[in-house]
């Protein structure tokens, strides 16, 4: 499939971007910054080209297979690699700082690295449940939220790791690093904003999944493990969001906060489909 060799040229391309952003973190050669980013954008353009191409080849296959690229394993990590960029990309567009590139890129290049070894990117038939519009829309909204927790994430490390050497704490690997973090009160603002962005998404993708599960199972909501997990993701965004707003939490409490979400999210994504029984099975 053609479209393997285009995510394949988008991990290579992540690949050199990351090594170019961490030579620009050690040199602070601009040039090099410059190119890392390049890369990346080129693995990124390829990587939404490959996953257009894989649609496009399930229904060039003989039988009822043609369904858009979200539908297993494999392809929803390919996804959540391409999301996870896609954050990147947009939180390098307002800061200007190639430095969370060296945070970002390795979660992506950790999905793609999986998906690449797994073995398991023949295209397959749909499981009768999951022929409906429903998933598309459920799965998008999903994994979007998802790129956002993640640049939450990497937010929130960079954050505490200036937050200690400021507090005095020894500085090591990242004394040359840190000058080109961004100061820590955008770094804090950053975070809130990559929640704010992702929460709602999340939102929609648990209403979006309960319209998907009615129309496949005939209820809205059965406390399936996914489910349960989605919840409790929801709600620990919906504390982080609430403890910012209306109690006034900044700085490491809401860092740490989004840390765990991130840990919840990860959990919801790949511990209930591959450990745990239910309805999301499918997916291991």
């Amino acid at each position: 499939m053609t479209s393997f060799y285009l995510l394949s040229f988008a991990t290579s391309a992540y690949f050199l971007g990351f090594w170019l952003l961490v030579a620009h973190a050690g040199t602070r050669r601009e040039a090099l910054g410059r190119a890392g980013l390049a890369a990346t954008w080129s693995g990124f353009v390829v990587h939404a080209a490959g996953i257009g191409l894989r649609w496009y080849e399930s229904y060039r296959l003989p039988g009822d297979v043609g369904h858009a690229p979200f539908a297993n394993f494999y392809e929803s990590v390919v996804f959540f690699g391409w999301t996870i960029v896609l954050a990147y990309l947009m939180a390098d567009l307002r800061v200007r700082r190639r430095i969370l590139g060296v945070f970002a890129l390795p979660l992506a290049l950790a999905c793609m690295g999986w998906a690449q070894l797994s073995g398991r990117e023949a295209i397959e038939p749909l499981m009768p449940a999951l022929r409906s519009r429903w998933l598309t829309y459920h799965v998008i909204s999903c994994f979007l939220a998802y790129g956002a927790f993640a640049m939450s994430f990497c937010v929130s490390l960079m954050y505490l790791i200036r937050a200690r050497t400021q507090g005095g704490g020894r500085i090591g690997i990242w004394s040359g690093m840190l000058r080109l973090f961004p100061a820590i009160d955008v770094l804090d603002d950053m975070n809130y904003r990559c929640v704010a962005v992702g929460f709602p998404i999340w939102t929609v993708g648990i209403v979006t999944g309960a319209a998907w599960a009615n129309y496949a199972w005939g209820r809205y909501w059965s406390w399936d493990p996914k489910e349960t997990w989605s919840l409790i993701v929801w709600l620990v965004y919906a504390a982080f969001l609430h403890a910012r707003l209306t109690r006034g939490w900044s700085g490491r409490a809401t860092a740490w906060l989004a840390v765990g979400g991130f840990a919840a999210t990860l959990f919801c994504y790949l511990g209930v489909n591959l450990f745990l029984p239910g309805l999301h099975s499918y997916g291991s």
